[in-house]
């Protein structure tokens, strides 16, 4: 009894670091933020906001579209219809069809917001996307201005995809720490 009092006593001091971990967050004033946003990806047109810069002697052949590289400068808005929903932003960055045997893009992406309570700020997502899975999700893994040392999660929804042309809007939900 009196050698587990005495271990008790010794772990003591990390079990209290362990419980002080959340307030310590607490007090740096670290906060939380659910943000819920559509990306519109416009591959079709005479105005797309993706465009394929790259692809692999196999890309044509592939039914995945395996080693293409696309470009991206979509446009994030509040609502799914791009043209009457309210801008708030744009997602730079590049995909690439990464999957053999699956539709799958490597994501790395920006979302730039030019609007609202996070105008000026960014957070940078990262991961993969099984693009045919119903919910997808991808690590936040940083970004600036409000949200500086972001870190966090979005979940990916596709809400529509035309086929013929490869236009699709996906709603996007960021739970950020930041």
């Amino acid at each position: 009894m009196a050698a587990a009092a005495g271990a008790l006593l010794l772990l003591l001091p990390i079990i209290m670091d362990v419980a002080l971990i959340p307030a310590a967050s607490a007090a740096r004033g670290e906060k939380s933020a659910h943000i819920k946003l559509y990306w519109h990806d416009v591959v079709s047109g005479p105005s797309p906001t993706a465009v394929p810069v790259a692809r692999a002697a196999a890309t044509n052949a592939s039914r995945t579209g395996f080693g293409a590289v696309v470009v991206i400068d979509d446009p994030l808005t509040q609502g799914p219809d791009r043209k009457s929903s309210r801008p708030l932003g744009r997602a730079q960055g590049i995909y690439i069809a990464a999957g053999k045997d699956e539709v799958s893009l490597a994501m790395n992406m920006n979302f730039v917001f030019q609007a609202g309570r996070y105008n000026g700020s960014t957070v940078a997502i990262m991961g993969r996307n099984a693009v045919f899975d119903a919910v997808r999700e991808m690590a936040i893994v940083g970004g600036t201005g409000v949200f500086r040392m972001a870190r966090g999660y979005a979940q990916a929804r596709t809400h529509t995809l035309d086929l013929k042309t490869g236009d699709a809007t996906v709603e996007y939900n960021l739970y950020i720490k930041h």
